[in-house]
């Protein structure tokens, strides 16, 4: 039976230097796999928030342009309409006139989304419906001063 001496500069195992170092690698590319895949399914079961395109002033009314259908939360608090919209987008603001008084209007960010504010001095009241036109998402939010 042979020894493990080296003989003749002949050796049945090479020396640990000599070694490739593949193990590492292999574990390496795995992780590097791994973490790939992982990004891709997330990405697909998170898909992107809503985003605001575009807003429209008209008489009584906004028209806000999306590119998908965002979630909304909206609520009428002492006369102010506050509409948050799950949702990405520039802030904005301006001016409308309901019933023939002036109403002012505010689109800003929050942790939870858009926040839509607008305020008069009357109180009051919003109807909004949205609906999916030429591939995007079209919100109207219509306005009437209150009769309280």
């Amino acid at each position: 039976m042979r020894g493990t001496e080296l003989k003749d500069g002949q050796h049945s195992t090479p020396d640990p230097s000599e070694r490739s170092q593949l193990w590492p690698r292999v574990l390496g590319s795995l992780a590097l796999f791994g973490l790939l895949i992982g990004l891709m399914i997330g990405r697909l079961t998170n898909p992107e928030p809503a985003r605001l395109d575009n807003i429209e002033v008209h008489r009584d009314q906004l028209v806000l342009w999306f590119n998908d259908e965002p979630k909304l939360h909206a609520e009428v608090v002492e006369g102010t309409v506050a509409m948050l919209f799950d949702a990405t987008g520039a802030p904005a603001s301006g001016r409308l006139l309901v019933d023939g008084k002036p109403v002012t209007w505010r689109i800003q960010r929050s942790e939870e989304g858009l926040l839509l504010t607008v305020v008069a001095a009357r109180a009051l009241r919003a109807d909004s419906t949205g609906v999916r036109q030429n591939g995007r998402w079209r919100w109207v939010v219509k306005f009437q001063m209150s009769d309280i």
